[in-house]
C-alpha cells in the first residue's frame, strides 16, 4: 500500500490534470511552446505563458501570433480560452505544471550551451512550491536533467518524487507540416523517480492523444537525440550520394524518386544546400560532446556532419562554375536567394543553410539579395547580419539578376515566372527537370 504522506501531492496534481483545473505554465513562447500553449488552452486548461520578450507577451496578449505559420485567429481563440502571457517570473507558483521550452543552442566551441535552460531555471526556482511538475522538453544530452535540473531542485529543499515531480519530455513539433499536429504526435516521456513519471503522463496525458512512457529522463533525452541524429546521417549520405551523382552527370532526384518506388527497406531523403532548423544541425554535437565523458568517439555521426556543414561550400562552387561558363565572375554578379527560412512554408530561419550561402557569397564579392514570401525583413540574427528587404518577384527584378539560386522551395513561388525571366537557375531543391537549358543542378 503506498505511503499517503509520499503520494498526497502526486494524486492531488494528477486529480487537477485530469478535471482540467490545473494552470499550465508554458516558459518559452516560441516554435515549441507556442503550439503546445494552443493545445492546452484547447483542452480546456487555463494556461500562463512566460516569455523574456515583452514585445511577444504584448503581441500575445492582443491576441496576435508571433509566428506566420501560427493563425492569429487560433491565438486570439486561446485568449479568450483563459491563456494569458506575462514576462513575470515571480508568477510561476500560479502554475501547478512549468513546462520549459528554451532554446538549447551550441557556444562558439560547437559545445552545448544550457545557458537558456539553466537560466530559466534558476529564474523559477524560487517561486516554485510544492506540488508541481516541472517539465524540460528542450533537446539536451543524456544527464542533463538529473544533473543539472534535480540538484536545483533538491537545493531548495524539495524532495524529488515526493513533493515536486520532476520529467524530461522531448519536444517533436515540425513547423510547417499539415499532417501532424501537436495533439497527434505521440509524445515521449522519462521521470526522475515513478512517480514523476505518473505526473508527467497526467500531464502530457491530458492534451496529447498518445503519451510514450520510458524507464528515465536519460532515455528520454536519447530518444530525442536518436531521432534527430537518424536524420542528419541520412541527409549527410544523401547529400554525399548526391555529389558523386552530379559527377557522373546523373540527376539525383530521379535516382530516389525511382528508389522510393521500393515498397520495402527504403525511405527517401533529400539532399539540399545543408542543414538548417534548430535541432538537425545541432543535435549530433549534443551527443558527441556529452560521448567524449564516457571515452567514445562518434564516428559515423561526424562524418554525416562534416558532409552537411560543407554543402554550403559546394553550392557556392557550382554557383562560381556556372557563372565562369557564361563569361562572368561571381565578384560584382548579382544574385537572388530564393528562401532564407530553413524548410519550406515557414518563417524560421534558424541556422538555415540559405543565410550561409548569402553570406559567402557576399564574401566572394557578390551583391546578394533574397527573396522570401514568409521573410520581409531579414531577421536579427547572432551570426549573420544583412540589411536587406525580400525582393518582389516580377519579370523585371528576376531579369536583372545574374543568376537566382533556389535554396529554399516555398509553394508560393512561382517557378514557371521564374525560369520563364532568370537568365541562370542554381537549383539546390530538384524543383525543374535538369535538362533545361538555363538550370543548373546544385
Amino acid at each position: 500500500m503506498r505511503d499517503a504522506s509520499k503520494t498526497a501531492f502526486l494524486d492531488q496534481l494528477t486529480g487537477k490534470l485530469r478535471e482540467r483545473s490545473a494552470v499550465i505554465g508554458i516558459v518559452g513562447l516560441g516554435y515549441v511552446g507556442l503550439p503546445l500553449m494552443l493545445r492546452y488552452a484547447e483542452a480546456g486548461f487555463r494556461v500562463l505563458g512566460i516569455d523574456i520578450d515583452a514585445a511577444k507577451v504584448e503581441q500575445l496578449n492582443r491576441g496576435e501570433s508571433p509566428i506566420r505559420h501560427i493563425a492569429t485567429a487560433d491565438v486570439a481563440r486561446a485568449r479568450e480560452q483563459r491563456f494569458e502571457a506575462t514576462t513575470d517570473f515571480t508568477r510561476a507558483g500560479e502554475a501547478d505544471a512549468l513546462v520549459v521550452c528554451v532554446p538549447t543552442p551550441l557556444n562558439a566551441y560547437r559545445e552545448p550551451d544550457l545557458s537558456f535552460v539553466l537560466d530559466t531555471a534558476d529564474a523559477l526556482l524560487p517561486f516554485m512550491r510544492p506540488g508541481q511538475v516541472l517539465s524540460l522538453e528542450s533537446t539536451t544530452y543524456p544527464g542533463t536533467t538529473d544533473e543539472e535540473l534535480k540538484p536545483r531542485l533538491e537545493a531548495r529543499g524539495f524532495v524529488i518524487g515526493q513533493d515536486v515531480f520532476l520529467v524530461f519530455s522531448p519536444e517533436r513539433e515540425d513547423p510547417g507540416n499539415p499532417d501532424f499536429h501537436t495533439r497527434t504526435i505521440p509524445k515521449v516521456c522519462g521521470g526522475a523517480t515513478p512517480a514523476c513519471l505518473e505526473a508527467g503522463l497526467a500531464l502530457y496525458g491530458a492534451a496529447i492523444d498518445r503519451v510514450v512512457p520510458v524507464s528515465s529522463t536519460r532515455a528520454a533525452e536519447l530518444t530525442k537525440l536518436l531521432e534527430n541524429i537518424y536524420r542528419a546521417v541520412n541527409i549527410g549520405l544523401v547529400n554525399e550520394m548526391k555529389i558523386i551523382a552530379d559527377r557522373m552527370q546523373i540527376d539525383i532526384h530521379e535516382v530516389i524518386r525511382a528508389a522510393a518506388t521500393k515498397p520495402f527497406g527504403f525511405t527517401p531523403y533529400y539532399p539540399g544546400p545543408g542543414l538548417g532548423g534548430h535541432c538537425i544541425p545541432i543535435d549530433p554535437f549534443y551527443l558527441t560532446w556529452k560521448a567524449r565523458e564516457y571515452g567514445l568517439h562518434t564516428r559515423f555521426i561526424e562524418l554525416a556532419g562534416e558532409i552537411n556543414s560543407d554543402m554550403p561550400h559546394w553550392v557556392v562552387g557550382k554557383v562560381v562554375d556556372a557563372l565562369n561558363l557564361r563569361g562572368k565572375s561571381v565578384m560584382g554578379s548579382r544574385v537572388l536567394v530564393l528562401g532564407i527560412a530553413y524548410k519550406k512554408d515557414i518563417d524560421d530561419t534558424r541556422e538555415s543553410p540559405s543565410v550561409e550561402l548569402m553570406e559567402l557569397l557576399r564574401d566572394k564579392g557578390a551583391h546578394v539579395d533574397y527573396a522570401d514570401p514568409h521573410v520581409p525583413v531579414f531577421p536579427r540574427m547572432r551570426k549573420h547580419r544583412f540589411d536587406l528587404k525580400s525582393v518582389a518577384l516580377t519579370p523585371s527584378s528576376i531579369a536583372s539578376y545574374d543568376v537566382v539560386l533556389l535554396a529554399t522551395a516555398h509553394s508560393a513561388f512561382d517557378y514557371a515566372l521564374i525560369r520563364e525571366y532568370a537568365p541562370l537557375i542554381v537549383d539546390t531543391r530538384g524543383v525543374y527537370p535538369a535538362a533545361l537549358p538555363n538550370i543548373v543542378k546544385a
